[in-house]
């Protein structure tokens, strides 16, 4: 089970980071959690990055979310829908662009640590910002038949994921159920890259991740002997 996984991965930095009975799982059956969302979770919760507030670890690759509360427990998981355009930078100036506006090239979800919270926007009324700058919210999956989303956000593979103009979507009941709730009073995201490296875009976790490493090879020879 994927969240099996992530709730190892996290309990195994922090006690504290255990699954919750009441952990709502989305997620594809069979579908994995990668290594790499496992340890940056992990990793969140050792360091106490997110300072306390909730968190979500946010893969476009495998277009997954996990939401974690603010101590480190797991709340739940689901598919998402990202931005229709492969990259990790939002273009300057687009939070100022219609919808219609924005280039299909420019249409992506960018990469990265954000500190975000509800807010009000000028069309969609209150939403959960994870980067106000570049316009980029977390919301329910927008009716739009042509895009078919809900019928994407449903499928198995994660290949057809790539709808959005460069936000974030999913179900209407994972909204309601883990999303909202969670991040009531605000959050920190980490979402993961597309091209960039995981070292230029968590350089403190990478390091971590590194170092970590380094002490698992030299406890492993020391038990050898």
């Amino acid at each position: 089970m994927a969240l099996a996984f992530a709730s190892i991965g996290v309990a195994n930095a922090e006690d504290a980071a255990a699954q919750p009975a009441a952990a709502v799982d989305q997620l594809p059956q069979d579908q994995d959690v990668s290594s790499t969302v496992i340890e940056l979770a992990g990793w969140v919760v050792a360091a106490k990055d997110s300072q306390g507030y909730p968190f979500a670890v946010i893969d476009k690759a495998a277009a997954q979310i996990l939401v974690f509360g603010g101590d480190g427990r797991l709340r739940g998981a689901a598919p998402g829908l990202f931005g229709s355009a492969v990259g990790d930078h939002s273009a300057p100036g687009i939070a100022g662009l219609a919808l219609r506006e924005i280039p299909g090239r420019d249409r992506t979800t960018p990469a990265g640590r954000f500190v975000g919270g509800f807010g009000p926007s000028i069309d969609a009324g209150r939403v959960l910002w994870v980067d106000y700058d570049s316009a980029v919210s977390i919301h329910p999956t927008a009716n739009v038949p042509a895009e078919k989303r809900a019928e994407r956000l449903a499928s198995p593979s994660p290949d057809d994921n790539r709808v959005t103009h460069g936000c974030i979507n999913v179900s209407p009941e994972f909204y309601e159920q883990v999303i909202r709730p969670t991040f009531e009073r605000g959050g920190v995201f980490y979402v993961l890259p597309d091209e960039a490296s995981i070292a230029e875009t968590f350089p403190e976790f990478a390091q971590s991740r590194t170092t970590t490493k380094r002490k698992g090879w030299r406890r492993a020879g020391r038990a050898r002997k």
